[in-house]
């Protein structure tokens, strides 16, 4: 790989939803930690695990990196 190439670090829906919805995620389940709300604390770390699995569904469908619906290809 020359210098002159972009190594493509994520920028693409799949990464950005991925990062997005783990964002999220970590911010309800600090929220609501403050709150005492063990059920909604719960449901985010779900959310933060769920997240990559979405990811990598969007990629597989073609909004990844070099995908054929991604602007990169």
């Amino acid at each position: 790989m020359s210098h002159n190439e972009e190594p493509g670090h994520g920028h693409s829906l799949a990464a950005w939803v991925t990062v997005g919805l783990v964002t999220l995620a970590f911010t309800i389940g600090t929220l609501f930690f403050w709150f005492d709300n063990a059920l909604v604390v719960w449901l985010s770390a779900g959310l933060a695990l769920a997240a990559p699995v979405v990811g990598y569904l969007l990629k597989q469908a073609g909004y990844g990196v070099g995908g054929s619906k991604s602007s990169s290809h």
